[in-house]
């Protein structure tokens, strides 16, 4: 019997794409989900890591998430889960939103706090904490992971690329603009996505993810009108990571079947992912290095201890990320995961203004807040589509 498969993506930048996975198990595509979240700026396009797209990952119809997801699908109620099952349940989201919101605003605090110019430096280091950690969970028989092969890598580096474009992209824009108004922005990634799967993939979308979208565009162009911190470079780099974002996306739909082809057993799990992800962002990280931030080395946040503890605490979250996305899906549904996703953005925008004193107005509160309700909208109206 075959077996479907789910994409779980948290990393910061796309973390908005995991709203579309139940649709897309709906429509028969479960292989091709793909997750929200990039780096650093978490809040996942339709698919949705990635993680930080560095994060990823699936499982087997056997699995809870998708036991929970036909559930949904065929319109079975779950038996009433046990106090302890709902206490898993309470604690893993509780972990997961954590951990979303806390490594978005690590890296906020290591690129505006510390005064880093080096955006490239910081993903190439998060990057380096995450293979370790990852060969270390390894070698200690916590997880398995593929075998990296050449095969593998030559399918998978194209993606990769876009991987590393939205993670740099990501760190410019959120060193020049405030958490909120990238919040806001990140769901133009949204509407591009869309857009990309009726010409790339066919797929159509009701006309309640549309007016979603209608509303999510118009918040993000309120935003920026009435943004007292207006940066036009950090929006610039906004617009450029939000179309990286789709691109990798929807190029990651496309190359995961021919991915799982080229390894040895026949699947790509999350672990796997997040390994080749960030391994092949080393050498590409270290080359923008050389041409870019040359005189990284010079900055004077290097010398100051605390730097280095905020910014390996921002690795470590990151991968820690993957972990708890995926333990919080098991634990619940693809439903409740994607709500709680979206509804995650609004404490984190509050916390974004009140941590770094970001000013604001009356309006472009309101933008931000009728940004965040547009998001839960799009959010329940995927899982209705």
């Amino acid at each position: 019997m075959a077996t479907r498969a789910i994409r779980v993506l948290s990393s910061s930048e796309i973390e908005d794409a995991e709203i579309g996975l139940l649709d897309d198990f709906k429509a028969g595509n479960g292989h091709n989900v793909v997750n929200g979240v990039a780096n650093g700026t978490s809040s996942a396009p339709l698919i949705s890591p990635a993680s930080s797209l560095r994060r990823g990952g699936y499982a087997s119809k056997s699995s809870p998430a998708i036991r929970g997801l036909d559930d949904v699908e065929v319109g079975h109620e779950k038996p009433e889960k046990p106090a302890r099952s709902r206490n898993q349940s309470f604690v893993s989201g509780l972990a997961y939103c954590i951990s979303s919101c806390g490594m978005i605003l690590l890296n906020k605090t290591v690129l505006s706090g510390y005064g880093l110019k080096g955006g490239i430096a910081l993903m190439f280091y998060q990057n380096v904490i995450s293979v370790l950690l990852v060969v270390l969970l390894e070698f200690s028989g916590a997880i398995v992971t593929e075998p990296v092969t050449w095969r593998l890598v030559k399918v998978w580096f194209p993606v990769n690329c876009l991987f590393v474009g939205m993670l740099v992209t990501s760190t410019y824009s959120l060193k020049f603009m405030n958490v909120a108004m990238v919040t806001i922005l990140k769901n133009v990634t949204n509407l591009i996505t869309a857009c990309g799967e009726i010409y790339f993939f066919n797929k159509h979308h009701s006309n309640k993810v549309w007016a979603s979208l209608l509303l999510m565009v118009t918040s993000a162009i309120s935003g920026g009108i009435t943004d007292l911190s207006f940066h036009a470079v950090g929006y610039a780099w906004q617009i450029v990571n939000c179309f990286c974002t789709s691109a990798y996306s929807l190029r990651l739909r496309k190359v995961m079947d021919l991915a799982k082809q080229k390894t040895v057993s026949g699947t790509l799990n999350e672990f796997s992912m997040v390994l080749l992800n960030n391994l092949l962002s080393i050498p590409l990280g270290f080359i923008l290095i050389l041409i870019f931030e040359r005189d990284i080395f010079s900055m004077p946040a290097l010398r100051i201890p605390m730097f280095w503890v905020v910014a390996t605490m921002s690795g470590v979250l990151g991968l820690a990320i993957s972990f708890t996305s995926m333990w919080f899906l098991h634990q619940t549904s693809p439903t409740t995961h994607s709500l709680v996703g979206s509804l995650n953005k609004i404490p984190l925008s509050l916390a974004g203004i009140m941590i770094f004193k970001v000013p604001t107005s009356v309006p472009n509160m309101f933008s931000i807040f009728f940004g965040l309700f547009a998001g839960v909208m799009f959010a329940k109206a995927k899982m209705s589509g």
